[in-house]
């Protein structure tokens, strides 16, 4: 469950109001409807996209309809033409055209030779640019048997990002590809078409956790001998759990196509490898080996060659905090380039030029501003090229001489403005506009901090009013989470006014420490405790606020989609004194039920760590229920299944206890629509009073 589902739950939450059945009659529905039309457009937002021109001399933006290139010699801006749309084929789902969600692509092109790979029934095939001389390079894949070449397990897609099974060397006369062996893992059946006459079965072999992986290989076919090396990604040991090489993804070759880069892990994910292998001999070397014991290795770590195409700067959190690293393609540490105790966050620029790296770092003035530094590749003279007062974007001219700086808080719009490589001001670009803001009285987030539930940490949290506030009054509030692994509730860019606030509520979003950006030692606290720790913490974050006078402890709901419906399901259960009502949309409610990559990364399998699958699951405290579930499922869920749902609904029932169902018939992984959420909310937090005794 990548921290991308939340971004598709929030896309599936929109502001709009079409209302359903009840809503229009509800109060706070008259004052949502006028206002939240207007908010996405209350601010002109002075963050400008710009494109660099004549080599770094101007640069071009659009605002307010119009084409416009300023010169830096002149400090002039003038109006020019808007450039042409691009002309595209369009298609895929919205990303550019890329592969189903967990797939990956069925072909691909050699950058030269003219040849092109291609999957098709479970083998791998090669044939010229045009399709014509096809030349199978696998036979046995076969559905009967479970082996399929050129593509991946559903669970490589979805939980280590890969959308490519095939890969052609730089000179386009190798080909490495992905062999799979699902034998061992048992599939999973989704009904599909339900709200047709006759419905569909999607058969996948979904690996949940604690059960066998699928049994990942690795060959390099020869264009001209048309002969397939296995490459020995285990260094000849068999495929265990304990074995590094169980997991192998991130493939890619060395720039000069001498040999295959293979990330590679054990089942517990706390020891990564690099590895470079030899396509003709199919043995594997250690470029460099990371190693955590105490929780997870990040596993897709940045890795940025410079351009002799054999040093290269690898990002490790081996200190506890990411840093960059500069190595050669033999494994020799050539430098460290930082040695923080905060984050790097990104590689901006590498001039070679001049041995400068640019890169973002979380050292504002808390960690949630970004900065722009620059350091020697020798890890010399670091320095901080921006304001720590303020989160920054940056674009660097390509002559390497001066940058444009988008700077924002979470209550500070943002402006743009042009800097010289020193980080001074050269000019000012734009600025935001605030006056429609606040003429409809729209109301800027609030930044606070609390302590964690360990009594020590300090977290960050946003909290939003509506228009019309009114301190004299006691709201009922409304908590948006996710708090999955390395995702944040509080962040540093402009918080637009919340549209759901508006029907009454105050809106809040927390941290707990599952948060990003703080280190790995921080992350540790969530290690085999999901839904322990991150949901004491958003029980603390309330529990914060209850001294406030226009808080009302006793109407708290809480809401989220995927690890977000978790969450708020796990808090409504285990804080029957904190939250009164809680909409539960995709929630994944025991951790049995999830694929073994993400799961086991956190929790490693229930064999091992029963105590900690139990502790975790929903239905462990089905009975606790005292406030207002609304629990959402969509029937062709091929992420977080519906037996997740139907398992909570079947022991809410034995408990005895009463709750509501909503249903996405033929939806995926999905959120409940927003009106339908705010019925449930005023109906159970406004209307019928319902609180915590």
């Amino acid at each position: 469950m990548s921290p991308r589902a939340f971004l598709i739950s929030l896309l599936l939450l929109p502001s709009v109001l079409p209302a359903q059945d009840r809503l229009r009659s509800m109060p706070g529905y008259e004052q949502a409807a006028r206002v939240s039309p207007l908010i996405p457009g209350a601010m002109r937002s002075g963050a400008l996209q710009v494109t660099w021109v004549d080599s770094g001399k101007a640069l071009e933006y659009t605002r307010d309809g119009k084409r416009w290139r300023y010169a830096i010699a002149g400090r002039q801006s003038t109006e020019v033409p808007m450039p042409a749309a691009p002309v595209g084929r369009g298609g895929g789902r919205g990303n550019g055209g890329g592969p189903e969600r967990g797939r990956q692509f069925a072909s691909a092109d050699a950058s030269v030779g003219g040849l092109k790979a291609f999957y098709r029934d479970r083998n791998l095939w090669v044939s010229a640019a045009d399709g014509s001389g096809e030349v199978p390079v696998t036979t046995d894949g076969s559905e009967k048997d479970r082996i399929k070449y050129g593509t991946a397990s559903w669970v490589y897609g979805e939980e280590l990002g890969q959308v490519t099974a095939m890969w052609w060397s730089p000179n386009g006369r190798q080909l490495a590809f992905y062999r799979f062996d699902e034998k061992p893992v048992p599939d999973y059946y989704l009904q599909l078409a339900q709200t047709k006459i006759q419905s569909e079965l999607d058969v996948e072999a979904y690996p949940k956790a604690g059960v066998e992986n699928p049994i990942v290989d690795l060959f390099v076919y020869d264009v001209a001998t048309r002969q397939s090396k296995r490459v020995d990604i285990r260094d000849g040991k068999p495929f265990t759990n304990d074995v590094v090489g169980h997991y192998a993804y991130a493939i890619s070759w060395t720039p000069d196509g001498s040999e295959l880069l293979v990330h590679r892990t054990n089942r517990r994910q706390n020891i990564l490898e690099l590895t470079a292998c030899g396509p003709a001999t199919g043995a594997c070397r250690v470029i460099i080996r990371e190693e955590w014991p105490a929780s997870w290795v990040e596993n897709t770590p940045t890795m940025r060659f410079l351009k002799d195409g054999k040093r290269f700067i690898w990002e490790s959190e081996r200190t506890g905090w990411k840093n960059y690293y500069l190595y050669d393609l033999a494994g020799k540490l050539l430098a460290p380039l930082t040695s923080h105790e905060f984050e790097v966050a990104g590689i901006t620029r590498i001039d070679e030029a001049t041995n400068t790296l640019y890169y973002m770092a979380r050292d504002g003035d808390n960690h949630m501003k970004l900065q722009l530094h620059r350091v020697g590749l020798d890890g010399k003279n670091d320095r901080r090229l921006t304001d720590p007062a303020f989160n920054h974007t940056v674009n660097l001219a390509p002559d390497g001489r001066h940058f444009i700086d988008v700077a924002q808080t979470h209550d500070q719009p943002p402006v743009t403005r042009l800097l010289d490589i020193q980080g001074r001001v050269v000019a000012p670009m734009a600025e935001s506009d605030l006056s429609r803001f606040d003429s409809l009285g729209l109301k800027k987030a609030e930044l606070f901090t609390f302590k964690a539930a360990d009594s020590t940490t300090i977290l960050h949290g946003l909290l939003q009013k509506p228009s019309n506030f009114d301190p004299s009054r006691r709201y009922p509030v409304l908590v948006s989470v996710y708090a999955g692994p390395a995702t944040n509730g509080a962040r540093e860019t402009f918080v637009n006014a919340s549209a759901l606030a508006e029907y009454g509520f105050i809106v809040v979003s927390l941290d707990a420490r599952s948060a990003a950006g703080r280190g790995k030692r921080f992350l540790d606290a969530i290690y085999e405790k999901l839904g322990i720790t991150e949901v004491d913490d958003l029980a603390a974050g309330v529990k914060s606020l209850w001294s406030r006078p226009y808080i009302d402890r006793t109407r708290v709901g809480i809401y989220g989609t995927s690890y977000g419906g978790y969450a708020s399901a796990m808090a409504l259960v285990r804080y029957p004194d904190v939250f009164a009502a809680a909409s539960a949309g995709s929630a994944v409610t025991d951790w049995r039920h999830y694929d073994t990559i993400y799961t086991e990364r956190y929790m490693y399998t229930p064999q091992v760590n029963k105590a900690a699958y139990d502790a975790g699951s929903v239905m462990t405290y089905a009975g606790n229920l005292k406030g207002r579930l609304m629990i959402y499922y969509g029937t062709a869920d091929n992420n977080v299944h519906p037996n997740n749902s139907m398992q909570l609904i079947q022991a809410l029932q034995r408990a005895g206890k009463s709750f509501e169902v909503q249903v996405g018939p033929d939806a995926g992984h999905s959120g409940l629509g927003t009106p339908r959420m705010m019925e449930f909310f005023i109906e159970n937090l406004v209307l019928r009073g319902t609180s915590i005794q």
